[in-house]
């Protein structure tokens, strides 16, 4: 009797257990709503007046907060806290490993008399100092240089997580090594948006507008995931190591019938995103929309726009809740780009737009963009960030996951365009032209032709979901960021990019305005010139046709279709540029940054190259070995019986494929074991990582084609694997 392997128990007992889950709490989510968070609420109730007023100045003006100040809001934040029933606190930051980082520390001191009090001061709150060696650094800092520091950012919430049974509350903060260089994503990120604030308000400024104090980048990331059984994710070292099968045979159903995609969701599904959703609620994170993707086992979760750092944070938030919230469920979250190939990867679109103090959206067109001047201004400087530095936009997404993604015709190719739709394009042509063309913007509306359905009014633009950077009405939506990426490197590189192209346009305008010009009457001086240079960059047609991508190198567009590929580029000029000129990163930080990210790609691939070499034949060739020995003794089982097959036999035939398939597998595994142990002593980042890609990468998919060959033919009772079929059809 056949022995049974721990993937065939795992389907058995699946069959035969009832659905069951845990149930969200029953509490409207007007009443949840943030209230896990200290919010503007809480502070009113529990801070002096003064206290208040000063430090909503910081959260809505960046007025730097006093020490005295900080006692107070201190020693507020621990009471509420502690009344909530926590008993830690801890300094949350996101280091450069692309995930986030805490340590916890107890309110209690102790004091002279052998007692204990809970102790959260100022100091604490400003402060705090974690290992700094111990994180990427970029040569920053040693592996004997361990000091860095935390400090609170007051300008995102201050929240509680619940763990274990206690809730510990988090202090959102950047993090500094001891010279007082950037370790974090968050640094960079809130230097560009005091960039691209300084630079909206020029171009307000410019437009007579006095009442605006700032202006900030609002984001809305649209996170794409996906949903297996645990068990059969335990399985998969492959899945759980590096995020994405390693090996596996298509399934005989993928995505092709699209019927999974806005289906139906089923009820344990379901009641895991209604859990997610009640948990990010409490943390003031406005989840909204909720449906299943393209392909099968995967979803979507978008929230509402928020101020880029605040979307940052709860981003990181989202994807730790639904990682966490996954495993009571008895299921697992899978955040890479491609977990699975042969079916759509997973992507974080960026919905990117400009707001102001007064709450208008500067990205916003209004009923006659050819006379809403400023608006134009924003655009060209959109235009020109994504054209001039597009190479920065690139590195904002580069990764090992992402580049299995980018280019497939499910993603944005790595050619960098933007999409404006046919109207806006004749609206820049016009206003390049010097008319007035009202024309130009057409509005209208669909009649369904059904009696009791009212005309249905219909957008300026189609949507072009093909496009990398597309306008979608009053906003622009960057397609390229990875799910499993922070959307602050991108944000970071979006915002440098368009303050560096406002400073450029601006300048213009300023100079324009000098000889006496009304401002309108410069903005059509100073525009078509910056239209006219930046048109190239505008392509509304498909970007996954092949022949964009001659039409792109026409253009003179960047095709940087890989990791190394764009960070090879980013001590280019331009793309110091972007980060130096407002002070965005110091020379020394975008060097180390580099460093960073290189070896990030390594690391990634490094992993999954040990995987294959590994489960290829700590997994694989036994069984296969096995079923080749099984099949030779068929052969000369069927020979002694007499049987007169030839050559032509079946059991001949699957002797001989499953014998090249075996020889195959070991002479590559063979060739990755030479190949990757040469690749790790090569000292120089760059070339390592070059050679990974080029030589590693392609071994890895040789490998694979044996093993899912292999897959196809073997007993499917003795496969160690779960297949595609069990992790995507559960």
């Amino acid at each position: 009797m056949t022995k049974s392997i721990p993937r065939v128990s795992v389907k058995a007992h699946i069959a035969q257990t009832p659905n069951g889950f845990p149930i969200s709490e029953n509490i409207p989510p007007t009443e949840l709503f943030g209230r896990d968070i200290f919010s503007l609420k809480i502070m009113r109730e529990r801070l002096p007046k003064s206290v208040y007023d000063r430090l909503l100045a910081t959260i809505e003006n960046d007025f730097p907060i006093t020490s005295a100040d900080a006692d107070v809001i201190a020693s507020a934040m621990k009471d509420w806290a502690i009344e909530r029933g926590a008993t830690h606190f801890t300094h949350w930051f996101q280091p450069l490993t692309g995930l986030t980082a805490e340590k916890h520390d107890a309110f209690l001191t102790p004091t002279h008399h052998g007692e204990i009090i809970n102790e959260f001061s100022g100091k604490m709150l400003v402060k705090g100092e974690p290992d700094a060696s111990s994180f990427p650094s970029g040569g920053i800092r040693s592996t004997f240089e361990a000091r860095g520091y935390t400090a609170w950012d007051p300008t995102s919430p201050v929240f509680l997580l619940k763990s274990g049974g206690d809730f510990t509350l988090y202090v959102p903060s950047i993090f500094l090594s001891h010279t007082g260089e950037a370790l974090d994503v968050k640094t960079p990120l809130l230097r560009s948006q005091e960039a691209v604030s300084r630079q909206s308000l020029r171009v307000l400024k410019f437009f007579g507008d006095t009442k605006a104090t700032r202006v900030r980048a609002m984001v809305g990331p649209e996170q794409e995931y996906f949903l297996v059984d645990r068990r059969f994710y335990s399985l998969r070292p492959d899945l759980i190591q590096a995020g994405r099968t390693l090996f596996g045979a298509s399934a005989a159903k993928g995505q092709e019938l699209e019927d999974h995609y806005f289906g139906a969701i089923t009820p344990r599904n379901l009641a895991f995103m209604s859990e997610v959703e009640h948990r990010l609620w409490a943390l003031g994170i406005p989840a909204r929309t909720r449906h299943n993707e393209v392909a099968p086992a995967q979803f979507e979760l978008a929230p509402l726009y928020e101020h880029v750092n605040i979307a940052v944070d709860h981003n990181m938030l989202v994807l730790k809740i639904m990682r966490d919230t996954a495993a009571e469920f008895g299921l697992a979250c899978l955040l890479h780009e491609k977990p699975f190939a042969g079916v759509n990867g997973s992507g974080k679109h960026n919905n990117w737009s400009l707001c102001d103090s007064e709450g208008r959206n500067l990205t916003d067109p209004g009923p006659t963009p050819w006379n809403n001047s400023q608006f134009m201004v924003f655009l060209a400087a959109v235009l020109r960030a994504v054209h001039i530095y597009s190479v920065p936009l690139r590195i904002g997404v580069t990764g090992a996951g992402n580049d299995h993604r980018l280019g497939a015709n499910e993603a944005p190719p790595a050619i960098l365009s933007v999409f404006l739709g046919e109207q806006l394009t004749d609206v820049i042509k016009a206003y390049s032209e010097g008319k007035d063309d009202t024309e130009t913007w057409r509005t209208g509306s669909m009649a369904p032709g059904i009696t009791a359905l009212a005309p249905l009014a219909r957008d300026v633009t189609d949507r072009n979901r093909t496009s990398p950077f597309a306008f979608t009405g009053n906003k622009f939506e960057f397609r390229a960021v990875g799910s499993s990426q922070s959307i602050a490197p991108a944000n970071i590189a979006l915002n440098a990019a368009v303050a560096c192209a406002l400073d450029d346009i601006c300048s213009e305008l300023e100079k324009a305005a000098a000889s006496g010009i009304d401002p309108k009457t410069a903005a059509h001086q100073v525009l078509p010139k910056f239209f006219a240079q930046h048109l190239p960059v505008i392509f509304n047609g498909n970007n996954y046709d092949p022949e964009w991508e001659v039409e792109a190198e026409k253009r003179k567009l960047w095709n940087l279709k890989d990791s190394v590929s764009a960070l090879s580029h980013y001590t280019d000029d331009t793309v110091k540029d972007v980060f130096l000129r407002h002070g965005i990163l110091s020379d020394r930080e975008l060097v180390a940054r580099q460093e960073v990210l290189l070896e990030n790609y390594i690391k990634v691939c490094m992993v999954e190259t040990k995987l294959v070499r590994t489960m290829g034949r700590s997994s694989i060739l036994p069984v296969a070995l096995d079923s080749l020995g099984k099949a030779a003794n068929l052969v000369n089982s069927v020979k002694a019986a007499g049987a007169v097959s030839g050559t032509d036999g079946p059991e001949k035939k699957l002797y001989e494929k499953l014998s090249v398939l075996c020889s195959t597998l070991y002479q590559d595994l063979d060739t990755l074991d030479e190949k990757s142990e040469k690749v790790e002593e090569i000292e120089n980042v760059l070339e390592k990582a070059t050679k990974v890609r080029d030589i590693l990468l392609p071994l890895l998919v040789k490998v694979r084609e044996s093993v899912d060959a292999l897959e196809l033919i073997i007993d499917d009772n003795r496969w160690p694997l779960p297949k595609y079929t069990e992790l995507l059809w559960q």
